[in-house]
């Protein structure tokens, strides 16, 4: 879910999805995500921000793949990622041309990551924001994420929790309290190709 107030204009919305479909087309002609020049893009976008890259096939997930700490231009992490997503997903086979037409672009800016404090499992679950939190769970050398999307397909608290220990590498009903959380909200903008092109 999207923040109810955007920090992205719809015209920033419309670059990042032009990227991330070039990064695409890019790996499909050349095996490389696109290059980014910098200086032809807003001030936004070329400050230092993590984001993920959804790919969807026909509405079923082909790939996803992001960054949950911001280590270089969002611009460019929308390319890397947006590449990575479309070839590199190990859960999936690498995108192929013939698959282009039909593909659904989503880009989910991360907001900045807060740490959850809790003293029991059940704790946990009550402070969870349905559709508004994004997650991490780490357990030692465990590690997972679900964006906020997600909720959509997860919409109890119990169940999403579940669901990220299974991510993460962990049992389902797994409890310890060596478990960390925290909690990031995204702005998503989401496009088809064809849009994508036509804009």
């Amino acid at each position: 879910m999207s923040l109810t107030n955007p920090e992205f204009s719809p015209a920033e919305h419309g670059i990042l999805l032009g990227i991330a479909l070039d990064s695409i087309v890019s790996g499909l002609k050349y095996g490389k995500p696109v290059d980014i020049s910098p200086e032809a893009l807003p001030d936004k976008l070329v400050e230092v921000r993590a984001c993920f890259v959804t790919l969807e096939q026909d509405g079923i997930l082909c790939g996803c793949i992001g960054s949950l700490e911001p280590r270089t231009t969002l611009a460019e992490d929308t390319s890397h990622n947006a590449y990575a997503a479309a070839f590199r997903d190990p859960r999936f086979k690498p995108l192929q041309a013939s698959d282009l037409e039909s593909l659904t672009i989503q880009v989910s800016v991360l907001g900045k990551t807060e740490a959850i404090e809790f003293d029991s499992e059940a704790d946990l679950v009550s402070q969870l924001r349905p559709g508004v939190d994004g997650l991490i769970l780490q357990d030692n050398k465990f590690r997972g994420t679900f964006l906020p999307s997600v909720w959509e397909s997860l919409p109890d608290p119990g169940k999403f929790l579940a669901h990220l220990k299974l991510k993460a590498g962990l049992p389902g009903d797994y409890w310890s309290d060596s478990i960390q959380m925290w909690r990031y909200t995204t702005e998503s903008f989401t496009a088809s190709v064809a849009d994508i092109r036509a804009a």
